[in-house]
């Protein structure tokens, strides 16, 4: 089919990218498990390593099963390209990894997912990279963050695990100014619920393990390139803006234009990070994508009343969805989130740590899992798990205190998983 604005997201989601296989006529789109690739002859070889053509050379680089998944994230998210790796953590590093150098830092939300604290704070410093975390709802602080090293801006747009909702046009004026680009990670949000690029981001980034497969089968990630950032505007981006070595002196922005960002993606970053999507898992995340209207549709329902009846209960102290109206993100949801604030929040116990660990050990329908946007619903209590390794003061700004455990509410029956929490809450409260 031929992409284009009269067709709607449903339809998308279904058949971006796809195409009828030309040797079988499978409608599926098959799973090509093969490591390489036969060349025409040895020019068309030469052409292919050389970038003057675009082709399949090895499955570290490219493979068609991921290429279809690559086609319809880019669609479903307006990016005109996107990058396929082997998970989320993989997307960020590579997403990243254009960008920066030795003695460069990002300005980061504190308001993340505690391995990307972790990862941000600790592991990016053996580059010799930087972070700085900033709380995004202070845009001054923001803006005087940024420095002549900065190289972006990180946010997610639904928060994991609070479930809170960024402004990310604000913060994409920022980075719009300072001449870097934001980056925008869209895992909890999903393209169906929001779409950054059109609220400024310059790339977004997925945990494509999470909603996006939808099954808890796979792992995955995925970076998209907007296509809108001139790389060459500034010296900042010489990885992007200058000769590259290894291709004899191309440069990327200069030769691929909108597409730099894709094109280095393949031709540098998953062939020397390596950090390749197997072509398995990227057809189970095209199966996922297929319902993904549907299942976020189901997610957000049930968190609305979830969320509801956890509010007025007397044993919670308090609810972090953006989707009541007592949330101070609630009237953000609207300009980010259109349709729906998405089915990740948290909530705290009365009865601190111990009042947790009792209620997740009680729960029978919820599943106590480190993962989050399946069908199933899940909770963990992220103080002791994702964000354990974090201090006291970042678990409480990223909204993992050790009173709060995070639910990833599913697509079961919502009476049914309020009945599981209920006789939860008896048993860690009593």
């Amino acid at each position: 089919m031929t992409d284009g604005p009269t067709h709607g997201f449903d339809t998308l989601q279904i058949h971006a990218g796809a195409r009828p296989d030309p040797a079988t006529g499978a409608r599926q789109t098959p799973i090509y498990q093969t490591t390489a690739y036969v060349f025409r002859d040895a020019d068309h070889a030469a052409a292919l390593f050389n970038l003057q053509e675009v082709g399949y050379i090895y499955s570290r680089l490219t493979n068609p099963t991921v290429a279809v998944l690559q086609e319809r994230i880019a669609t479903l998210e307006g990016g005109v390209g996107a990058v396929c790796c082997s998970s989320g953590h993989a997307a960020q590093i590579m997403a990243l990894f254009p960008l920066m150098g030795p003695g460069k830092n990002i300005i980061a939300s504190t308001r993340l997912y505690g391995g990307t604290v972790t990862q941000f704070s600790h592991t990016i410093k053996r580059f010799g990279w930087s972070c700085k975390f900033v709380d995004f709802d202070d845009l001054d602080a923001v803006k005087a963050a940024v420095d002549d090293d900065t190289r972006a801006i990180f946010g997610e747009a639904i928060a994991n695990p609070g479930g809170y909702i960024m402004d990310v046009r604000a913060v994409a004026d920022i980075a719009d100014d300072a001449g870097i680009p934001l980056i925008i990670d869209n895992t909890s949000a999903t393209p169906y619920l929001c779409r950054p690029i059109e609220h400024g981001a310059t790339l977004v980034v997925h945990s494509t393990t999470k909603y996006l497969t939808g099954n808890g089968t796979v792992t995955g990630g995925c970076i998209v390139d907007s296509g809108k950032f001139d790389w060459s505007a500034s010296d900042k981006f010489p990885s992007l803006s200058q000769p590259e070595p290894a291709y004899h002196g191309l440069k990327f922005h200069e030769t691929f234009g909108n597409l730099a960002f894709t094109f280095h993606g393949i031709a540098i970053g998953l062939r020397d990070l390596g950090m390749t999507m197997n072509p398995q898992a990227a057809h189970y995340t095209l199966m996922g994508t297929e319902t993904l209207s549907l299942r976020m549709e189901r997610h957000v329902a049930n968190a609305v009343k979830i969320a509801q009846w956890l509010e007025q209960d007397d044993r919670v102290d308090y609810v972090t969805y953006a989707g009541l109206k007592s949330s101070p993100y609630y009237d953000r949801v609207a300009k980010v989130c259109p349709k729906g604030a998405g089915g990740l929040f948290t909530f705290a116990v009365k009865g601190g740590y111990d009042a947790c660990v009792k209620l997740v050990n009680a729960l029978e329908i919820f599943s106590h899992v480190a993962n989050l946007g399946d069908t199933r619903s899940l909770i963990i209590h992220s103080a002791s798990t994702t964000h354990r390794q974090l201090t006291p003061e970042q678990q409480e700004s990223a909204g993992a205190g050790p009173g709060v455990v995070r639910v990833s509410i599913g697509t079961e029956t919502a009476e049914d998983l309020i009945a599981d929490l209920d006789q939860a809450l008896t048993k860690a409260t009593s």
